[in-house]
């Protein structure tokens, strides 16, 4: 058996890491409250004392033009160095190092008029930038120098300099959002000139036992992007500035190619780490879908990078170094890359938390002690939303019984599972069971409860979940009429054409299900680079061999059916739905919005849609518009006479929500 390499340590900069796990930058929204350092205190300790090496903040901007929105995290003055204090203080309490990524944001900020290198719009913002003068340009790369120094003096052990995701400093280097004919611009050395100055400058600033991490972008993803012989210039560039490191940075934020999404495979851009590190005198940093220490440990026994860097995977369970270092990987809290409770919240102002472990970013406000009193406790049920009620309540002392009448762990997560695209969730099952047989639950499988089984209990949890609904349409009995639960989980039969009624995460799911044939390219890098025209040789400019996917067509013909006007889907995750749609649209999946359903029959599923009649000819109708809560069983409980608590889709069934689920039975079995 090989010795593990997670567990070696790196030397960097005069510091030493005890091991090569680093926690990559994810915002949290803290950055930006007044108390907010006090939550990010406790919100990386735990992650420094779950045995990270080195962490790295959320983005701070050098200025008040690089923040995200007018209220962002900035770092410019000694009052602001001293909030930061309180952060880095905790961090090494524990051991760990702390560095603070700085992050301008350019054209990507959401702001009444953005600044960059050229007034070139992207395209996922709706301002226009204003293009930065020369002297506005010498000025920012002093504020990145004055940034360091103050997180210097915060006590920051060094600074990540942002230079991928298609910010301000990518922008600077690529054609694409450069057009300056001064000497910021034109030639690729003056490209690079602005990210030479600033990490020389903080070099020369902040003394040779201060690490720079340079973010470099390996693989732009993004039409007019830098080359290969590009990148090598920079990297060469980079280490005669004065870098320490180089992180990886895969795809810009306006790149319609996924790169983080759960349907990306495990470490699909490993490959080019590896070309990082041929070409580099100093260390490399691996990143983007890596979550399980196999995984990280496979990328440093092939000599593709000298570290792992993992960023949602620590939102997940902040443990994961030491389980990885200890080899339990089966007590790990994996990141299924759903992104719906971390990078969905921060688009849209909220705070971050994970999916799996709603404890994360919320250390001060979920607190977990041990019961003042033994019960005994019953959850009927064993979706997300009971196992983890169980899992806390078992966690705090309480004597637990799990009920389900199916013959597995997992609820809703077991129908999740089976699309393509969304094994991951099998991790969230395999991680319950582990943790609950581990606490000793008795776990009652095939049980069909009723309320004299549950009699001698002290505390009663409902959680079974929903019943699909049944929505008002002549026809509904009709043999073409399925559910969704028909489709994902009886495996009944379906026909070569299907109208599918309901655009929310379940259509899609189904859609995805239906249309997809042959390998599954979330399993595999090579297709998935193939499916979505990624350049393994990296000799096209931002590493993409047509702008185009080529995804194989759906050998059904698939209609997704809409009430609503607009683009349908536009209730799906901010940072996926966009890849759902996109995904099935290149399958050549049908999408129909604006419709009003008249009814079922022997000719296939009518509707109206502008006034129009028309008819799908279809094999089969899918009816995934919505659930209801099941509560067949909540009268006879309360009838007990003893506390029933509701949780999961049977307190609240709008839209199947495993993060809600989860966050509900942790909340009730913290309150037993």
């Amino acid at each position: 058996m090989q010795a593990s390499l997670l567990d070696t340590p790196l030397q960097v900069s005069g510091h030493v890491l005890r091991n090569r796990v680093i926690m990559g930058s994810m915002h949290t929204g803290f950055e930006e409250h007044p108390e907010g350092n006090e939550h990010l205190a406790a919100f990386y300790q735990a992650r420094a004392k779950g045995g990270v090496a080195l962490i790295i903040t959320g983005g701070i901007s050098p200025n008040a033009d690089g923040v995200v929105t007018d209220d962002g995290a900035k770092l410019t003055t000694n009052e602001e160095a001293t909030w930061h204090k309180v952060v880095t203080d905790a961090v090494h309490q524990d051991g760990a190092k702390i560095c603070m990524q700085i992050l301008h944001t350019g054209r990507y900020a959401m702001m009444r008029q953005p600044v960059a290198p050229s007034a070139i719009q992207a395209p996922i913002n709706p301002a226009r930038p204003r293009a930065l003068s020369l002297s506005e340009v010498k000025q920012t790369v002093q504020d990145y120098i004055r940034c360091a120094q103050l997180a210097q003096q915060a006590g920051y052990d060094g600074v990540e300099v942002m230079g991928s995701e298609g910010y301000l400093i990518n922008q600077f280097i690529a054609k694409r959002t450069n057009q300056r004919d001064d000497e910021y611009g034109g030639s690729l050395e003056n490209r690079h000139r602005f990210a030479q100055e600033i990490v020389a400058g903080i070099r020369a600033a902040c003394g040779d036992d201060f690490i720079i991490i340079f973010r470099i972008s390996v693989l732009d993803l993004v039409e007019d992007g830098s080359t290969w012989e590009d990148n090598l210039a920079l990297i060469a560039r980079m280490e005669a500035a004065g870098a320490s490191m180089f992180n990886t940075g895969i795809g810009w934020h306006e790149a319609r190619i996924p790169t983080i999404a759960t349907m990306v495979p495990r470490a699909a851009f490993k490959e080019f780490t590896g070309k990082l590190k041929q070409a580099s005198r100093l260390p490399v940093i691996a990143t983007n879908r890596i979550n399980m220490p196999e995984v990280a440990e496979s990328i440093l026994q092939a000599g593709l990078a000298d570290a792992v860097c993992l960023a949602r995977p620590m939102l997940a369970d902040a443990e994961w170094t030491n389980k990885a270092l200890q080899q339990q990987s089966a007590a790990i809290n994996t990141c299924i890359a759903c992104n719906q409770a971390c990078l969905d919240h921060i688009f849209v102002g909220k705070l971050t938390s994970c999916l799996v472990n709603p404890f994360a970013c919320h250390e001060l406000q979920l607190i977990q002690t041990p019961a003042s009193k033994r019960k005994k406790v019953a959850v009927i049920g064993a979706g997300p939303a009971g196992m983890a009620c169980a899992k806390t309540a078992a966690e705090r002392g309480h004597q637990v019984t799990l009920f389900d009448a199916l013959s597995e762990l997992g609820g809703q997560l077991n129908i999740a599972k089976t699309i393509p695209g969304k094994q991951e969730f099998y991790e969230a099952i395999r991680y319950f069971k582990h943790e609950l047989e581990k606490l000793g639950v008795n776990i009652q499988l095939n049980r069909r409860v009723q309320a004299d089984d549950v009699r001698d209990f002290d505390e009663i949890v409902l959680a079974t979940g929903i019943h699909p609904r049944k929505i008002d349409l002549d026809g509904i009995d009709h043999p073409k009429v399925m559910t969704y639960l028909d489709v994902l989980r009886e495996r009944k039969a379906v026909g070569d054409k299907v109208a599918i009624i309901g655009s929310g995460g379940i259509g899609f799911d189904v859609g995805e299900f239906l249309s997809q044939d042959g390998p599954d390219s979330a399993l595999d890098s090579h297709l998935f680079q193939q499916e979505w025209q990624i350049d393994a040789s990296l000799e096209h400019a931002g590493g993409l061999n047509s702008a185009e996917p080529q995804l194989h067509p759906s050998k059904r013909d698939i209609t997704i059916c809409q009430r609503k006007p607009g683009v349908v889907g536009r209730t799906l995750g901010k940072t996926t739905g966009w890849i759902h749609r996109l995904t099935l649209k290149e399958r050549g999946v049908n999408m129909l919005g604006g419709l009003e359903y008249v009814k079922v029959d022997d000719a296939g599923l009518h509707i109206k849609q502008a006034g129009e009649d028309k008819v799908l000819a279809v094999d089969h109708v899918i009816i995934c518009a919505g659930q209801e809560p099941n509560r067949d069983l909540q009268a006879a409980l309360e009838a007990l006479g003893k506390p029933v608590h509701l949780i999961g889709g049977a307190e609240i069934a709008a839209e199947l929500d495993a993060k809600r689920a989860i966050l509900s039975g942790t909340q009730v079995a913290l309150a037993l």
